[in-house]
């Protein structure tokens, strides 16, 4: 059990917080969850609510407590249409980890947390093992989307999913660390776990494309990850331990920005990594908070820092309809929501169409997908059916956890509609094109 000193200083944090909702009800309005459920309970101000007495509750009805704030895709919908600016995702973040520090962590996530996710090295052995043997276990269903489903019964049930890749990035490139080239800039760069062991092809291409304009880039090697899985299910303790490995993979370089593909570490280094990285030293939490400051999604850096400019169009007809998807902490936590389609409109092989309700959570929230399924893919559906009216032949998004729930739900309604990384699609545009 955690010291309850510092789970009294989050109940504290936390009791100042809720202060601030006036239980007004606009979340109803916007939250995925409740839109399929209809559940009070289900919303940011039923939780709010339950938290108002959370220090009784806890100790009365731990379990439960705990099963409502996990039925919660922290997409952040809530906090960005309150109107008195409640931080909700700070407060039930601080919550879950007072109940699990309460209540001790799963058995199960335990053991994957603490001894898998939290030694690096050790969890890329796993993953490359599992990654040649799964071929056993699973059979392609959509060579387009190159999903597989399982063959036997599984854990995963009856969802379609990407495989682990044959060769994942840290794999075919250890680490980099070249000089700025003509951009005068250097950067650091994160691939995160997904991009790193299933979509490798979204780290090939941002290596190509920053080495493209001129950029000097650093990946550190035995890069781990950016703790948000372990922070999400109220594990402090590993989630220091990974913010405190990246640190010191990332220490003493010079570097102008930290880039990162996924939306969720952007959001995750950017702001939860001051916010909750309780257990640092000093001088830690001030780096921590220095490479805050400089950590920007790539596509975000390409268009703000780089002024990515537009490429010659070509006819209409020439071009294959793509639509954009928001995924929630790049556009609901960070804001960030032009600069993607600035990209995919800069290309003369796509035509962008926005779909709608493009900023709606496509359902996955992580481990959420796997706790509630049932929920996940009901609101995946939603996505996949805005996806399917845009008459699109290619979806892109700029969030590699989003674009394996959007291949799920596209897979299993047998679409022929491709699903790629806003990079990949800029990365075809730098083969034999110049901007206008």
């Amino acid at each position: 059990m955690q010291d309850m000193r510092k789970l009294a200083l989050l109940l504290r944090q936390i009791e100042d917080q809720l202060a601030v909702c006036m239980r007004c009800g606009m979340c109803q309005s916007v939250c995925p969850v409740f839109a399929e459920t209809g559940r009070e309970g289900d919303v940011a101000r039923g939780k709010l609510a339950l938290l108002d007495g959370l220090l009784q509750e806890m100790f009365q009805d731990p379990t439960g407590v705990d099963d409502r704030l996990m039925r919660c895709l922290l997409c952040g919908s809530c906090a960005t249409n309150c109107p008195s600016g409640v931080k909700v995702l700070d407060i039930f973040i601080k919550a879950r980890a007072i109940i699990t520090g309460y209540r001790g962590l799963n058995p199960f996530k335990k053991f994957i947390f603490r001894n898998m996710l939290a030694k690096p090295h050790l969890f890329h052995k796993v993953l490359e093992w599992g990654s040649k043997f799964q071929g056993f276990f699973a059979r392609p269903v959509n060579e387009l989307l190159g999903t597989s489903c399982a063959r036997f019964l599984s854990p995963l049930g009856h969802r379609h999913f990407h495989p682990l890749a044959r060769e994942p990035l840290h794999r075919a490139v250890p680490s980099v660390d070249s000089p700025p080239g003509s951009s005068g800039l250097r950067v650091g760069f994160f691939p995160g776990c997904l991009v790193d062991n299933i979509f490798p092809q979204v780290g090939h291409t941002a290596l190509k494309v920053l080495h493209h304009h001129g950029v000097g880039v650093f990946m550190a090697e035995n890069l781990g990850c950016c703790g948000i899985p372990a922070l999400s299910s109220g594990d402090t303790d590993t989630f220091n331990t990974l913010v405190r490995h990246n640190l010191q993979s990332l220490q003493s370089r010079d570097l102008d920005y930290l880039l990162t593909p996924c939306a969720t570490c952007t959001s995750t280094i950017k702001k939860l990594w001051p916010t909750m990285a309780e257990g640092l030293l000093p001088e830690e939490r001030l780096r921590v908070e220095s490479l805050a400051e400089r950590t920007l999604d790539i596509s975000q850096f390409l268009v703000d820092k780089l002024k990515v400019g537009a490429f010659l169009q070509g006819e209409e007809g020439d071009r294959v309809p793509v639509t954009y998807h928001d995924p929630c902490h790049l556009r609901k936590s960070l804001g960030v929501f032009q600069q993607p389609r600035m990209i995919l409109k800069a290309s003369s092989r796509y035509l962008f169409k926005e779909m709608a309700e493009a900023d709606w959570c496509c359902g996955c929230g992580g481990s959420f997908s796997l706790q509630h399924y049932d929920i996940s893919e009901s609101i995946g559906r939603r996505k996949r059916d805005n996806i399917a009216a845009s008459g699109c032949g290619v979806v892109a998004t700029s969030c590699p956890a989003c674009m394996l729930h959007i291949s799920d739900m596209l897979s299993q309604a047998r679409d022929q509609i491709a699903v790629k990384h806003v990079l990949e699609l800029y990365g075809e545009c730098l083969e034999g094109e110049n901007p206008a």
